[in-house]
């Protein structure tokens, strides 16, 4: 298959028009014309993925890059480093960042990973059906995601609703209609306006909550009888 077929099998699945104007989702390095065979799909891209994939290879990304204007290419900083071995082995890049978390990233943590109905739906946010106490709630969040440890606001007791938003999604905030928030990269003063809010917050990571992007997107591509490649994505943070 071409990228053009398979670009055009994406945008159908998740619009790339869907995409917030900051984001940077779609082609990225590449041709349309070039003939694809493997298919690796990845929440990022470092050196030791590409080292690691066959040439001529699509991967496919959750998030961009690429992501403002480049000025230059120093081959010795990011993003350069990685774009430079990546042109010298004709890969391929399309990343799907925002669209993919509104039409299934967040669908599927909410469902397949966390457990709980989503009743309601508003762009990136999903909100979930809880009833439970904050700590019980907090408790089965940390074990469903596998995080190293809870860090939250506690502004209720008891959770009967709560919005997800997978990644980075604490500048929504102020427009959340529920007792709790899970979002990522939650920062102090964050919390400090959460707590001004009467917000409930769990810290789900950015990592945590996006490495499912391969499992959710490879199984669509597998129905075009290519050959796909799941990356087991590492996170940059080490917890000591």
């Amino acid at each position: 298959m071409t990228v053009r077929e398979i670009y055009t099998y994406l945008d159908e699945l998740s619009p790339f028009v869907t995409q917030e104007g900051w984001d940077n989702s779609g082609l990225l390095v590449g041709d349309f014309a070039q003939e694809i065979t493997h298919v690796v799909l990845s929440i990022d891209i470092d050196e030791e993925l590409i080292e690691s994939i066959p040439e001529n290879a699509l991967l496919i990304t959750h998030h961009p890059i690429i992501f403002g204007g480049l000025k230059q290419l120093q081959f010795n900083q990011y993003p350069a480093k990685i774009l430079a071995p990546m042109i010298r082995k004709n890969i391929t890049n399309i990343a799907m960042h925002t669209n993919f978390d509104q039409t299934h990233l967040n669908d599927y943590v909410a469902t397949e990973v966390l457990g709980y109905p989503i009743i309601a739906k508003e762009g990136f946010v999903a909100y979930l059906g809880v009833d439970e106490a904050y700590e019980t709630f907090a408790a089965k969040i940390k074990i469903a995601l596998g995080l190293p440890h809870t860090r939250g606001v506690k502004c209720h007791d008891h959770i009967r609703t709560c919005a997800l938003v997978t990644g980075s999604g604490a500048s929504l905030m102020r427009n959340i209609e529920a007792e709790c928030f899970l979002t990522g990269d939650i920062k102090y003063h964050d919390a400090m306006e959460a707590k001004a809010l009467g917000l409930s917050m769990i810290d789900i990571g950015h990592y945590e909550s996006e490495r499912y992007f391969g499992e959710v997107l490879g199984g669509y591509l597998e129905k075009l009888g290519l050959s796909v490649i799941i990356s087991p994505s590492k996170n940059p943070f080490t917890y000591l």
